[in-house]
């Protein structure tokens, strides 16, 4: 599933090649995704200019000169690619956006679970958007954030930081490596951690995600970036989908254990 890495790959990847472009046209072949598509989603955007390309969380936005912003969220399975109009759709090639010089937005999601919608409300009061937790890489998540937060939480610390109202972005993939690296077991309550741990953990969030991005993501399974290739920061996880193997610290043969149906990685001796 692509997570905040991804989709901050995927944004900086599409940013060069649609910014100040005019859509000539939508072309929808499947508007039954996570969500409907936005009904009117042609009239609201042909003709008009992408101003710019961000991200909130785990959503591309893309900001046009009539005040609409595009939300697109990749879901499990999604990509957004760069082609051009001579290049043939496939089976999952559900949406394309295409631009006045031929360039070709193009949206693909085997599972459909990703959405596309439009809205012209500020996009910080989006429902999608309006009760979301701080970005990671921002200034304003700190140890302290967690830590207040986390005051008398029982669940476990990996639910905890994977829950998008106190911070978003940190993925299944990321909450494991960032608690290994801060010496943090997952399966520790929220509310029974210190705040010199929850600064630990933070900053290790911060460098597993900024390491990540600078890696073009991770690629297990589906992800790939806007010219169709694969995220390469897989070959630098240190636990996650190495259950038996050894820890990179210790020698300790890493464990794996399922946190809220989701699997969950951890070296016994590293992690306390």
């Amino acid at each position: 599933m692509p997570e905040l890495p991804e989709v901050e790959t995927t944004c900086n990847g599409i940013r060069p090649h649609i910014i100040g472009k005019t859509i000539a046209d939508i072309i929808i072949r499947q508007s039954r995704l996570r969500w409907p598509i936005t009904k009117n989603l042609s009239e609201l955007l042909i003709g008009q200019v992408i101003e710019s390309v961000n991200r909130r969380a785990k959503y591309c936005l893309l900001k046009t000169g009539s005040a609409e912003t595009v939300l697109i969220h990749l879901g499990m399975s999604g990509s957004l690619r760069i082609v051009n109009t001579d290049n043939f759709p496939g089976k999952h090639d559900h949406v394309d956006f295409v631009f006045t010089d031929k360039t070709v937005l193009r949206f693909n999601d085997t599972r459909r679970f990703g959405a596309i919608l439009a809205t012209s409300e500020p996009i910080h009061q989006h429902k999608l958007i309006c009760r979301l937790g701080p970005e990671p890489l921002s200034e304003h998540f700190t140890g302290t954030h967690l830590h207040h937060l986390s005051k008398n939480r029982k669940t476990t610390v990996k639910s905890f930081i994977m829950d998008g109202h106190n911070v978003v972005g940190v993925g299944n993939i990321y909450a494991s490596e960032s608690l290994f690296m801060a010496g943090i077991l997952p399966t520790r309550q929220a509310g029974r951690i210190s705040l010199k741990r929850y600064q630990k953990l933070a900053k290790y969030i911060k460098l597993v995600l900024q390491q990540a991005i600078d890696q073009g993501g991770t690629t297990l399974k589906d992800f790939v970036n806007e010219q169709g290739e694969p995220g390469y920061f897989q070959q630098s996880l240190a636990v996650y989908g190495r259950a038996n193997q050894q820890c990179i610290k210790c020698s300790t043969p890493i464990q794996q254990l399922k946190i809220a149906q989701r699997a969950s990685y951890f070296c016994p001796v590293c992690q306390k």
